[in-house]
Protein backbone atom coordinates (compact mmCIF):
# COMPACT_ATOMS: atom_id res chain seq x y z
CA UNK A 1 0.00 0.00 0.00
CA UNK A 2 1.33 3.31 -0.97
CA UNK A 3 0.45 6.64 1.53
CA UNK A 4 1.35 9.87 1.27
CA UNK A 5 2.36 9.64 5.01
CA UNK A 6 4.60 6.50 6.89
CA UNK A 7 1.60 6.25 8.96
CA UNK A 8 -1.80 3.76 9.03
CA UNK A 9 -5.06 4.86 8.15
CA UNK A 10 -7.28 6.94 10.31
CA UNK A 11 -8.29 5.21 13.38
CA UNK A 12 -11.97 4.06 13.15
CA UNK A 13 -14.92 6.62 14.15
CA UNK A 14 -17.03 5.27 17.44
CA UNK A 15 -19.95 4.25 15.31
CA UNK A 16 -22.42 5.68 17.93
CA UNK A 17 -20.91 8.89 17.96
CA UNK A 18 -19.98 8.62 14.22
CA UNK A 19 -23.78 8.77 13.49
CA UNK A 20 -23.44 12.70 13.85
CA UNK A 21 -20.80 13.54 11.73
CA UNK A 22 -22.83 14.41 8.71
CA UNK A 23 -25.15 17.12 10.70
CA UNK A 24 -21.90 18.43 11.83
CA UNK A 25 -19.97 19.14 9.29
CA UNK A 26 -23.03 21.50 7.74
CA UNK A 27 -22.14 24.18 10.41
CA UNK A 28 -18.82 22.76 11.32
CA UNK A 29 -16.84 21.23 8.33
CA UNK A 30 -13.53 19.36 9.23
CA UNK A 31 -11.81 21.67 7.19
CA UNK A 32 -12.12 25.66 8.26
CA UNK A 33 -10.27 28.34 6.69
CA UNK A 34 -9.86 31.72 7.86
CA UNK A 35 -12.22 33.27 5.66
CA UNK A 36 -15.12 31.10 7.44
CA UNK A 37 -14.52 32.52 10.97
CA UNK A 38 -16.73 35.74 10.63
CA UNK A 39 -19.89 33.03 9.29
CA UNK A 40 -18.71 30.44 12.49
CA UNK A 41 -18.79 33.41 14.82
CA UNK A 42 -22.37 34.60 13.66
CA UNK A 43 -23.80 31.44 13.42
CA UNK A 44 -23.04 30.58 17.09
CA UNK A 45 -26.02 31.84 18.89
CA UNK A 46 -28.07 30.24 17.45
CA UNK A 47 -26.47 27.08 18.95
CA UNK A 48 -25.57 28.27 22.46
CA UNK A 49 -28.10 27.28 25.24
CA UNK A 50 -29.18 30.43 26.82
CA UNK A 51 -29.18 32.01 29.96
CA UNK A 52 -32.78 30.50 31.30
CA UNK A 53 -31.65 26.81 29.59
CA UNK A 54 -28.21 27.16 31.46
CA UNK A 55 -30.52 28.06 34.62
CA UNK A 56 -32.33 24.84 34.64
CA UNK A 57 -35.68 26.46 35.78
CA UNK A 58 -33.68 28.44 39.15
CA UNK A 59 -31.48 25.61 39.55
CA UNK A 60 -28.38 27.73 39.00
CA UNK A 61 -27.97 30.94 39.24
CA UNK A 62 -25.93 33.13 36.73
CA UNK A 63 -24.42 36.79 37.09
CA UNK A 64 -22.18 38.27 34.80
CA UNK A 65 -19.22 40.67 36.56
CA UNK A 66 -16.16 42.68 35.19
CA UNK A 67 -12.66 41.67 36.06
CA UNK A 68 -11.15 44.78 33.89
CA UNK A 69 -12.34 47.31 30.98
CA UNK A 70 -11.76 44.28 28.42
CA UNK A 71 -12.05 41.21 30.33
CA UNK A 72 -15.58 39.99 31.98
CA UNK A 73 -16.49 36.40 33.44
CA UNK A 74 -19.83 35.04 34.05
CA UNK A 75 -20.73 33.39 37.73
CA UNK A 76 -22.91 30.16 38.00
CA UNK A 77 -24.08 28.34 40.85
CA UNK A 78 -26.30 26.40 42.88
CA UNK A 79 -29.21 28.17 44.04
CA UNK A 80 -29.11 27.75 47.75
CA UNK A 81 -24.98 26.72 47.73
CA UNK A 82 -23.46 26.45 51.02
CA UNK A 83 -20.58 28.13 50.45
CA UNK A 84 -17.36 27.94 50.50
CA UNK A 85 -17.37 25.87 48.24
CA UNK A 86 -14.94 24.57 45.64
CA UNK A 87 -14.31 26.67 42.21
CA UNK A 88 -14.09 25.71 38.58
CA UNK A 89 -11.97 28.73 36.25
CA UNK A 90 -13.69 27.42 33.29
CA UNK A 91 -11.84 28.33 29.79
CA UNK A 92 -14.15 28.16 26.61
CA UNK A 93 -13.07 26.12 23.36
CA UNK A 94 -13.16 27.43 20.09
CA UNK A 95 -10.02 27.23 18.36
CA UNK A 96 -8.22 30.48 19.47
CA UNK A 97 -10.85 32.24 16.86
CA UNK A 98 -14.78 32.00 18.42
CA UNK A 99 -16.73 31.60 21.05
CA UNK A 100 -18.24 33.47 24.51
CA UNK A 101 -18.04 32.32 28.22
CA UNK A 102 -21.39 30.80 27.65
CA UNK A 103 -19.52 27.63 25.37
CA UNK A 104 -19.76 24.38 26.94
CA UNK A 105 -20.72 26.08 30.10
CA UNK A 106 -23.57 23.28 31.05
CA UNK A 107 -20.73 20.54 31.60
CA UNK A 108 -19.19 22.97 34.57
CA UNK A 109 -22.63 24.19 35.48
CA UNK A 110 -23.78 20.13 35.55
CA UNK A 111 -20.29 19.23 37.76
CA UNK A 112 -21.89 22.00 40.21
CA UNK A 113 -25.07 20.76 40.82
CA UNK A 114 -23.26 16.99 41.01
CA UNK A 115 -20.70 18.23 43.78
CA UNK A 116 -21.96 21.92 45.41
CA UNK A 117 -19.23 24.24 43.33
CA UNK A 118 -18.77 27.62 41.76
CA UNK A 119 -18.01 27.82 38.27
CA UNK A 120 -16.52 31.84 37.40
CA UNK A 121 -16.41 30.76 32.98
CA UNK A 122 -14.43 33.88 31.63
CA UNK A 123 -14.56 35.79 28.53
CA UNK A 124 -11.16 36.42 27.05
CA UNK A 125 -10.48 38.20 23.37
CA UNK A 126 -9.97 36.17 20.55
CA UNK A 127 -7.14 35.84 17.98
CA UNK A 128 -6.73 37.47 15.01
CA UNK A 129 -7.95 40.63 16.49
CA UNK A 130 -6.66 39.96 19.46
CA UNK A 131 -3.24 37.52 18.83
CA UNK A 132 -1.12 36.00 21.55
CA UNK A 133 -0.32 37.00 24.29
CA UNK A 134 -4.03 38.56 24.72
CA UNK A 135 -6.25 35.96 24.98
CA UNK A 136 -3.61 33.72 27.65
CA UNK A 137 -3.30 37.16 29.59
CA UNK A 138 -6.87 37.66 29.53
CA UNK A 139 -7.37 34.16 31.39
CA UNK A 140 -4.81 34.45 33.67
CA UNK A 141 -6.43 38.02 34.73
CA UNK A 142 -9.54 36.21 34.97
CA UNK A 143 -8.10 33.53 36.99
CA UNK A 144 -6.18 36.06 39.29
CA UNK A 145 -9.42 38.40 39.65
CA UNK A 146 -11.33 34.99 40.53
CA UNK A 147 -8.93 34.07 43.75
CA UNK A 148 -8.64 37.51 44.97
CA UNK A 149 -12.78 37.64 45.12
CA UNK A 150 -12.98 34.09 46.25
CA UNK A 151 -14.86 35.08 49.63
CA UNK A 152 -17.45 37.59 47.90
CA UNK A 153 -18.24 34.55 45.28
CA UNK A 154 -18.24 32.29 47.51
CA UNK A 155 -15.19 29.85 46.76
CA UNK A 156 -12.46 28.34 49.03
CA UNK A 157 -9.01 29.19 47.13
CA UNK A 158 -8.17 25.97 48.64
CA UNK A 159 -9.90 24.36 46.77
CA UNK A 160 -9.42 25.82 43.03
CA UNK A 161 -9.46 23.75 39.29
CA UNK A 162 -8.99 25.27 36.56
CA UNK A 163 -10.48 23.38 33.12
CA UNK A 164 -11.04 24.08 29.93
CA UNK A 165 -11.99 22.48 26.42
CA UNK A 166 -9.59 22.59 22.83
CA UNK A 167 -8.55 26.02 22.82
CA UNK A 168 -9.97 26.31 26.14
CA UNK A 169 -8.04 23.04 27.45
CA UNK A 170 -4.88 24.54 26.08
CA UNK A 171 -5.71 27.85 27.78
CA UNK A 172 -5.89 26.20 30.91
CA UNK A 173 -2.97 24.21 30.28
CA UNK A 174 -0.76 27.59 29.90
CA UNK A 175 -2.47 29.54 33.20
CA UNK A 176 -1.31 26.62 34.98
CA UNK A 177 2.17 27.07 33.32
CA UNK A 178 1.76 30.81 34.55
CA UNK A 179 0.62 30.17 38.26
CA UNK A 180 3.52 27.93 38.49
CA UNK A 181 5.91 30.55 36.90
CA UNK A 182 4.75 33.89 38.37
CA UNK A 183 3.62 32.26 41.82
CA UNK A 184 0.27 31.89 41.79
CA UNK A 185 -2.56 31.58 42.13
CA UNK A 186 -2.57 27.90 43.55
CA UNK A 187 -4.53 25.40 41.97
CA UNK A 188 -5.52 21.94 43.35
CA UNK A 189 -5.93 20.78 38.93
CA UNK A 190 -5.88 21.14 35.44
CA UNK A 191 -8.91 19.62 34.06
CA UNK A 192 -7.99 19.76 30.22
CA UNK A 193 -10.41 18.07 27.54
CA UNK A 194 -8.98 17.62 24.42
CA UNK A 195 -6.57 20.48 24.52
CA UNK A 196 -4.95 22.49 21.94
CA UNK A 197 -1.08 22.66 22.83
CA UNK A 198 0.80 22.41 19.39
CA UNK A 199 1.42 25.18 16.86
CA UNK A 200 3.58 22.63 14.84
CA UNK A 201 0.99 20.74 13.77
CA UNK A 202 2.89 18.22 12.82
CA UNK A 203 1.69 14.85 15.12
CA UNK A 204 0.92 11.98 13.43
CA UNK A 205 -2.56 12.12 14.77
CA UNK A 206 -2.80 15.65 12.35
CA UNK A 207 -2.00 14.00 9.84
CA UNK A 208 -4.11 10.55 9.62
CA UNK A 209 -7.20 13.19 10.34
CA UNK A 210 -6.82 15.46 7.72
CA UNK A 211 -9.90 16.21 6.47
CA UNK A 212 -12.02 13.89 8.99
CA UNK A 213 -13.91 14.54 11.63
CA UNK A 214 -13.99 17.97 13.72
CA UNK A 215 -11.15 20.33 13.73
CA UNK A 216 -8.73 18.83 11.25
CA UNK A 217 -4.85 19.59 10.32
CA UNK A 218 -6.53 23.02 8.05
CA UNK A 219 -8.43 23.93 10.97
CA UNK A 220 -5.40 23.96 12.70
CA UNK A 221 -3.41 25.93 10.94
CA UNK A 222 -5.97 28.72 10.65
CA UNK A 223 -6.49 28.57 14.90
CA UNK A 224 -2.51 28.99 15.47
CA UNK A 225 -1.92 31.23 12.96
CA UNK A 226 -4.77 33.39 13.68
CA UNK A 227 -3.13 33.70 17.24
CA UNK A 228 1.09 33.48 16.38
CA UNK A 229 0.72 35.14 12.81
CA UNK A 230 4.38 33.91 11.06
CA UNK A 231 5.62 32.74 14.34
CA UNK A 232 4.07 29.85 14.11
CA UNK A 233 5.62 26.69 14.05
CA UNK A 234 8.93 29.06 14.56
CA UNK A 235 11.55 28.32 17.35
CA UNK A 236 10.55 31.14 19.16
CA UNK A 237 6.71 29.93 20.51
CA UNK A 238 6.32 30.42 24.08
CA UNK A 239 4.89 27.82 26.32
CA UNK A 240 2.20 30.58 27.22
CA UNK A 241 1.05 30.09 23.72
CA UNK A 242 1.53 26.53 22.92
CA UNK A 243 1.88 24.84 26.11
CA UNK A 244 3.76 21.64 24.37
CA UNK A 245 6.84 24.07 23.80
CA UNK A 246 7.15 23.78 27.44
CA UNK A 247 10.58 22.20 28.48
CA UNK A 248 9.56 22.55 32.43
CA UNK A 249 6.65 20.24 33.46
CA UNK A 250 7.61 20.03 36.86
CA UNK A 251 5.60 21.44 39.92
CA UNK A 252 2.20 21.64 37.87
CA UNK A 253 -0.91 20.86 39.89
CA UNK A 254 -2.68 17.46 39.26
CA UNK A 255 -3.91 17.00 35.56
CA UNK A 256 -6.53 14.82 33.98
CA UNK A 257 -6.34 15.00 30.20
CA UNK A 258 -8.44 13.42 27.92
CA UNK A 259 -8.49 12.77 23.75
CA UNK A 260 -10.33 11.01 20.94
CA UNK A 261 -8.17 8.50 19.76
CA UNK A 262 -9.84 9.78 16.26
CA UNK A 263 -8.21 13.50 15.95
CA UNK A 264 -6.10 15.82 15.49
CA UNK A 265 -5.15 16.49 19.05
CA UNK A 266 -4.57 12.75 20.04
CA UNK A 267 -0.82 12.72 20.16
CA UNK A 268 0.28 16.04 21.86
CA UNK A 269 -2.20 15.33 24.45
CA UNK A 270 -0.66 11.88 25.45
CA UNK A 271 2.66 13.42 25.29
CA UNK A 272 1.98 15.98 27.17
CA UNK A 273 0.77 13.68 30.11
CA UNK A 274 3.83 11.54 29.13
CA UNK A 275 5.76 14.40 30.23
CA UNK A 276 4.11 15.39 33.04
CA UNK A 277 4.94 12.03 34.72
CA UNK A 278 8.61 12.53 33.26
CA UNK A 279 8.85 15.48 35.26
CA UNK A 280 7.71 13.59 38.30
CA UNK A 281 3.97 15.12 38.14
CA UNK A 282 0.61 13.47 38.14
CA UNK A 283 -1.62 13.22 34.82
CA UNK A 284 -4.99 11.01 34.41
CA UNK A 285 -4.91 10.27 30.71
CA UNK A 286 -7.89 8.98 28.86
CA UNK A 287 -7.86 8.37 25.40
CA UNK A 288 -11.24 7.70 23.84
CA UNK A 289 -11.67 4.78 21.06
CA UNK A 290 -13.41 5.97 18.49
CA UNK A 291 -13.80 9.42 19.36
CA UNK A 292 -14.11 12.58 17.03
CA UNK A 293 -13.09 16.35 19.12
CA UNK A 294 -15.87 17.08 20.44
CA UNK A 295 -17.39 14.03 20.39
CA UNK A 296 -19.21 14.40 24.05
CA UNK A 297 -20.64 17.71 23.59
CA UNK A 298 -22.14 16.49 19.92
CA UNK A 299 -23.26 13.11 20.73
CA UNK A 300 -24.08 13.37 24.44
CA UNK A 301 -26.24 10.15 24.58
CA UNK A 302 -23.45 8.02 22.82
CA UNK A 303 -21.93 5.71 25.45
CA UNK A 304 -18.29 6.76 24.21
CA UNK A 305 -19.40 10.44 25.53
CA UNK A 306 -21.05 9.12 28.88
CA UNK A 307 -18.32 6.91 30.01
CA UNK A 308 -16.19 10.49 28.96
CA UNK A 309 -17.99 12.73 31.19
CA UNK A 310 -18.46 10.11 34.01
CA UNK A 311 -14.97 10.22 34.32
CA UNK A 312 -14.58 13.54 34.18
CA UNK A 313 -16.31 13.66 36.84
CA UNK A 314 -14.76 11.04 38.99
CA UNK A 315 -11.33 12.83 38.89
CA UNK A 316 -13.21 15.90 40.17
CA UNK A 317 -15.01 14.65 42.81
CA UNK A 318 -12.09 12.85 44.31
CA UNK A 319 -9.34 15.93 43.38
CA UNK A 320 -11.32 18.18 45.73
CA UNK A 321 -11.53 16.24 48.53
CA UNK A 322 -7.60 15.38 48.81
Amino acid sequence: MTTSTPYGPPPAFDPEAAAMLDVIAEHVPPAIRPDMIPAMREGLGARLLSDDELRQGGRIELVDRRVSDEVSVVVGRPTGLRTPAPGIYWIHGGGMVVGTNRVGLDEPLAWALELGLVVVSVEYRLAPEHPHPVPVEDCYAGLRWTREHAAELGIDPSRLVVAGGSAGGGLSAAVALMARDRGGPRLTGQLLVAPMLDDRNETPSTYQMKGLGVWDRTSNDTGWTALLGSARGGPDVSPYAAPARATDLSGLPPAFIDVGSAESFRDEDVDYARRIWLAGGSAELHVWPGGYHGFDSFAPQAEISRAAKAARLRWLRRILAE
